[in-house]
């Protein structure tokens, strides 16, 4: 079938909606209408060249919610009709690391979507008979899609495709930080550095497990003002003098929960030192730039403070996103809230746009 894609043909370049061939799902696979998409800061990041695993030309998108077309063979979590959340971050529920228990990164299709296949090695996007990759399993920036069927998760019909896509990525990854990757816990303290939306999904989710102080950190006047809605308690403007400021609040201690959310590697190390001595846990939740690297003082794990990370927020897609839209549709999660401008495929670089001049917090293409 013929389907209109924003395709990265060079890096550095605005990407170019054209007309490309999708070829029908395979075993395992289904063919998902896509009717929304977030415009997220990774895609940016790999656009710009910056992504040390970037490949051209391929499709770009992975914030994505839509309607199942078509199932190929061997599926059996989802049918036409049903509604669904796109997952950079799969579930096979089986693998070694899907049964630990410790951890939500899938091995099970994780080699060949990294080098832009589908999970048998093929691609289902051609142009003019020449293969054309997809990224990070999902390509959503594309009218529709073929995926595996592990990288989607089955939603209640009822929510708002244009809200609950941005559950694809970053507002899951803030949310399921706080909830599920550092678990929160009620009448703690919690940090956020940086207000995007990955960070105000750490806020809510430090709100909804009960903490009793929530500092939020950023440059934007705006987007400190947003937190105090989204829950924040105390908002700080970023800069040198806020770990200070954290410190002095907190009797010098620190806070319980701390969670960096900018991919800045300096911010980084103030979310460390500004979690709380003797076992104040950071959360590392944003992306740094190629070759980056993160310098800790020694003594800041000394004595007692933690520092780990958090893919896609620690969240299992197929099992926890289902639960965030539930959260949504019972008022507890404001994602409408988050969104802030709507576009169409063709606007795809003006969400591009907006996200370098930190105007608004996510940009969303409808495609119906």
């Amino acid at each position: 079938m013929k389907v209109r894609a924003a395709v990265l043909e060079s890096f550095g370049k605005p990407l170019q909606v054209q007309e490309i061939d999708l070829a029908p799902p395979r075993a395992g696979e289904a063919l998902v209408k896509i009717h929304a998409c977030g415009v997220c800061h990774t895609d940016l990041y790999t656009a710009s060249g910056a992504d040390p695993g970037g490949y051209t030309p391929c499709v770009l998108g992975h914030e994505g919610a839509g309607v199942v077309e078509e199932v190929g063979p061997e599926v059996t979590s989802v049918k036409a009709g049903d509604h669904v959340v796109t997952l950079f971050s799969p579930e096979c529920g089986k693998c070694v690391h899907c049964t630990s228990g410790k951890t939500n990164i899938c091995m099970a299709i994780r080699e060949q979507q990294g080098k832009g296949f589908l999970p048998d090695g093929t691609t289902r996007f051609s142009r003019n008979g020449e293969p054309l990759r997809h990224f990070m399993g999902t390509s959503t920036f594309s009218e529709y899609v073929v995926m595996p069927e592990i990288a989607l998760a089955n939603i209640d019909r009822s929510a708002r495709l244009d809200s609950i896509c941005t559950l694809a990525c970053g507002a899951t990854t803030g949310l399921a930080g706080a909830i599920w990757k550092a678990k929160v816990e009620p009448g703690s303290t919690c940090a956020v550095f940086g207000l995007g939306m990955v960070g105000l999904g750490a806020v809510v989710g430090c709100r909804l497990a009960g903490a009793s102080r929530i500092f939020a950190v950023d440059i934007s006047g705006e987007r400190l003002a947003m937190a105090r809605r989204y829950g924040a308690t105390d908002t700080i403007e970023a800069g040198d003098e806020a770990v200070k400021r954290i410190l002095d609040a907190t009797e010098g201690f620190g806070v319980d929960f701390s969670f960096e959310a900018t991919g800045i590697v300096s911010v980084m190390a103030q979310a460390v030192e500004s979690a709380r001595m003797g076992w104040g846990l950071c959360t590392i939740l944003g992306v740094a730039g190629r070759g980056e690297t993160l310098n800790i003082i020694p003594r800041w794990l000394i004595t007692g403070r933690r520092v780990q990370g958090g893919s896609f927020g620690g969240a299992r897609g197929r099992t926890d996103v289902p639960k965030l839209v539930d959260l949504y549709l019972q008022g507890r999660i404001d994602l409408d809230g988050f969104v802030s401008h709507h576009l169409t495929l063709d606007e795809v670089n003006r969400g591009f746009d907006l996200m370098k001049k930190q105007e608004g917090i996510r940009s969303v293409i409808r495609f119906d």
